[in-house]
């Protein structure tokens, strides 16, 4: 771990403070460790099951899909026969 410099202390008073590597010129956001922790499990896929998620899509799609007369001929696009 590392202590904070007083520039990196007035830069985290910022908006969206920001760091940059001087060696390689990449730049990286600060966040709070409580702020990093909500995200971490927003972002986690360790319960995703993508075909929950398809149903979901289905059945948001469904009214759309059953008004549009070109629905069967673009499904199978891109399928091998």
């Amino acid at each position: 771990m590392i202590e904070l410099t007083e520039q990196q202390r007035q830069e985290l008073s910022a908006a969206e403070p920001v760091a940059i590597d001087p060696e390689t010129r990449e730049t990286y956001v600060l966040v709070r460790r409580e702020t990093y922790e909500r995200f971490k499990t927003l972002l986690a896929l360790d319960d995703y099951d993508p075909d929950e998620g398809a149903g979901h899509v289905n059945e948001v799609m469904a009214p759309d899909d059953a008004k549009d007369p070109y629905l069967e001929s673009y499904q199978h696009f891109g399928k091998r026969a």
